[in-house]
């Protein structure tokens, strides 16, 4: 199927084509949290940021929030108090609909508001409903709409393809 290491190579060389590109001097990486945070981290040391990795949970920031509730797993973000004027480097594992992103989006924006960011997937599939796409990614892929695929982890990484009855 997919291959973790190859996925985090190419998703390092954009990354790191696309910070000498915009000049993106001490980048502040933030992962979403669960899955993003752990790619983040692997990427974190392969781009060896030297500011501390930011951790995002958006489960208050989603769209869907009043129909799915609190999920019982919310943690903390965990971001610097100084994001204002900061280029950002948004990890997440998957992006599908953009929905997720959106979130992060609001969630950093109330924060501060960013020189710029940097959106970075490991995997990008067909299914987009918000006019957002990633500036890198690991891959791209399509599935059928009743496959999902699944990082599990953190250590090791395995990406698993579920098809959902």
């Amino acid at each position: 199927m997919l291959e973790i290491d190859h996925l985090l190579n190419s998703l390092e060389m954009d990354l790191r084509e696309i910070i000498a590109e915009r000049q993106l001097i001490n980048p502040l990486m933030i992962g979403v949290r669960t899955g993003g945070v752990w790619i983040a981290e692997h990427l974190h040391r392969r781009l060896n940021i030297s500011e501390p990795l930011g951790l995002l949970d958006i489960s208050f920031y989603r769209d869907d929030f009043s129909q799915i509730g609190v999920h019982p797993n919310v943690k903390p973000s965990q971001l610097p108090s100084q994001v204002e004027g900061r280029n950002i480097i948004l990890v997440d594992d998957v992006f599908y609909t953009g929905r997720t992103v959106r979130a992060a989006l609001n969630e950093i924006f109330d924060y501060g508001r960013p020189n710029q960011v940097v959106l970075a997937v490991l995997i990008e599939r067909d299914g987009r409903q918000i006019p957002l796409l990633p500036d890198c990614f690991g891959v791209q892929i399509e599935l059928l709409s009743t496959q999902r695929i699944k990082l599990m982890g953190p250590d090791p990484l395995i990406i698993e393809l579920q098809t959902l009855d």
